[in-house]
């Protein structure tokens, strides 16, 4: 059969090879494992390009499913049988009011805070993971997570028909953990940080045999992360940009973007370029910030203290490979106060109508603190990612955007408010001004 007629699975199953030490390069059958036996550094899934250069060209990607599906050649699924609940496809939206704002002439949102099912990228892994999951047998699931996770896993799990179990640290917000709840898993609130009730996973996870998506699942699970480059190269009419601004937790995401654009390469889906990383962290975590700032190779952890609890990662794992992507691209890895987030929000809330979360709010002050520091060219074409929802992170900006006019019945009510209210907006402006 000529490998320009293999089936989907097929196809599928053939570009897969195995799983590769990124540091050592031991190869490992394609199984629930992350770590290398001999170096203890991470697994990553590798697959033959040469294959996938036969039977993957833009028009039988955009013959696909509107969903990340489209990319299944370049995803670590062997079947058929995929978790497709239409994740991915997220607007990619042409800034005008915020580029203005900061001087910026091609600007553009990557808005995964309206990612389906549950608002945030992480549904892009976990349609991965657990598709994965099902193919190796596991009918438990589970994972170690800042809230995002929890709720994609759960989501997940209840389509799928999947027992779930996911542990969140006990001081989570509100909206995070209702929207695990509300799908019915057994929720672990731990009394601790996320680096805590991570170690804590890894004991679950070699114990119980569960399917833990960003533990034994992570080589899979980290793929899901790549369609975040594919679907922007896509709508840029395959093109890469010059410039992306992306939130660093674990540096995972980081990594797994960078590795889609030059996928698209390899394959001559797209022109190769060089395209600047620049990652964001808040200042009360960011161990990936710090090494970059100071030139070294290693992460030293430290203790999460920030309302970016998405991000508060203060072990990560991935944390020197965002390095090396940051420092071989002339990117920047830079970090904002909490204040600071707080004013990202309500800056792409007030300019663009996008709410987003506490890591967005992060990605938003570092794209304006490094446009402010000149290390944007304001003619390079940014894409800065957004990557969860407002509405889970409520608590953040409580206390900061002012209360409701509260007015009678009555139309002379109404005009003594409206004029109350315009006072307030000009002395806001001449504050501003000054």
């Amino acid at each position: 059969m000529n490998q320009a007629t293999l089936s989907n699975t097929q196809a599928t199953t053939a570009t897969l090879k195995a799983l590769k030490c990124k540091e050592c390069g031991e190869e490992y059958e394609l199984k629930a494992t992350h770590v290398c036996e001999f170096c203890f550094g991470p697994l990553e899934v590798i697959y033959d390009y040469s294959l996938l250069s036969r039977t993957v060209t833009r028009e039988s990607i955009q013959a696909g499913p509107n969903s990340i599906w489209r990319y299944r050649s370049f995803l670590p699924v062997t079947t058929d049988n995929v978790i497709d609940v239409g994740t991915g496809m997220t607007p990619l939206v042409r800034s005008h009011r915020l580029a203005r704002r900061l001087g910026l002439n091609k600007l553009y949102i990557k808005n995964d805070a309206v990612n389906m099912p549950t608002l945030s990228f992480k549904d892009r892994v976990v349609s991965v993971a657990l598709s994965r999951a099902r193919e190796l047998g596991f009918t438990t699931v589970s994972c170690a997570s800042t809230g995002n996770l929890a709720n994609s896993t759960a989501a997940f799990a209840a389509h799928a028909g999947l027992d779930c179990c996911v542990f969140i640290p006990a001081d989570l917000e509100a909206g995070k953990i209702l929207g695990s709840l509300i799908y019915s898993p057994t929720l672990m609130a731990v009394q601790g940080n996320y680096d805590q009730l991570n170690r804590l996973c890894c004991e679950v996870a070699n114990t119980h045999g569960w399917g833990f998506v960003n533990i034994n699942l992570r080589p899979y699970y980290s793929e899901g992360s790549k369609t975040l480059a594919f679907e922007v190269a896509e709508q840029l009419d395959w093109q890469l940009p010059d410039h992306v601004v992306v939130p660093l937790g674990s540096g995972s995401l980081f990594t797994k973007i960078y590795k889609g654009f030059n996928e698209f390469v390899q394959l001559g889906l797209v022109e190769g370029k060089n395209v600047r990383f620049s990652g964001a962290q808040a200042d009360g975590c960011s161990p990936i910030a710090e090494a970059y700032k100071q030139g070294r190779d290693f992460i030293k952890p430290v203790k999460p203290n920030t309302i970016a609890k998405s991000i508060a990662i203060g072990n990560p794992a991935d944390g020197v490979y965002a390095v090396e992507i940051a420092q071989k691209t002339n990117g920047n890895i830079e970090t904002v106060t909490d204040t600071e987030i707080i004013e990202g929000i309500k800056l792409l809330a007030e300019t663009e109508g996008i709410f987003t979360e506490t890591a967005g709010g992060t990605t938003v002050a570092v794209l304006k603190k490094l446009v402010e520091a000149g290390k944007i060219d304001p003619d390079e074409t940014t894409v800065v990612y957004i990557t969860g929802n407002g509405l889970k992170t409520q608590e953040a900006v409580q206390g900061y955007i002012g209360e409701p006019l509260t007015i009678e019945a009555k139309l002379d009510s109404f005009e003594r408010a409206l004029e109350r209210s315009r006072t307030l907006e000009r002395l806001e402006w001449q504050q501003v001004l000054v």
